[in-house]
């Protein structure tokens, strides 16, 4: 099974107001990851974390938290992702800037585009690729650029003048992955 999420940012002090997350403290936060990730994933699946895991992978209690999150785990790395720690970096069974990958829903094989950022255009997007991505969290900038891709959907194109253009954030915080790694048919049925 292959799963997804963004934007964790575990032990970072300001990751309680970026979202108004729901948690007294950091630590409630980490430990609720913690308890979400490891009731969903199993050792055999596979978790692409779409970047921010954390503001810094130096620190010994990150790459203990970690090392506890079960799966494989592939980081898409974000503008917070500090790979630094050869400890840390090897708790990851990759990491990369941009990934493609196919996954499926109902039995249904979609392309998939992996992206810490949300971007405009990517390989296959007129064609039904699905990009998932973060960084944007709650905020206007993520609802502006929801309201272009609908806008370029409704446009067309000389050669899919009607397949709509789908893109999804996948941040931890958002209603739909609510601090749990989500699947690929989870997120599309939220929608």
């Amino acid at each position: 099974m292959n799963y997804y999420i963004s934007d964790l940012h575990l032990f970072h002090p300001a990751a309680l107001d970026f979202d108004k997350r729901p948690f007294n403290t950091i630590e409630e936060m980490n430990e609720e990851v913690l308890k979400n990730w490891n009731e969903t994933v199993n050792n055999g699946d596979t978790v692409y974390i779409l970047g921010d895991i954390s503001l810094k992978g130096n620190s010994e209690e990150l790459i203990s938290l970690v090392a506890r999150l079960r799966g494989k785990k592939i980081l898409v790395k974000g503008n917070h992702d500090d790979l630094k720690d050869y400890r840390y970096k090897q708790l990851f069974e990759e990491v990369c800037d941009y990934k493609e990958v196919t996954d499926s829903v109902d039995g249904v094989n979609k392309k998939l585009v992996l992206f810490h950022y949300p971007i405009y255009s990517w390989k296959g997007m007129r064609s039904g690729t699905i990009l998932l991505y973060g960084h944007t969290h709650n905020s206007t900038e993520d609802e502006l650029y929801q309201k272009a891709l609908k806008e370029l959907s409704q446009t067309g194109s000389i050669h899919t003048p009607d397949k709509e253009i789908k893109a999804y954030n996948v941040g931890c915080m958002k209603p739909w992955i609510n601090y749990t790694p989500r699947t690929l048919k989870e997120i599309v049925n939220y929608q």
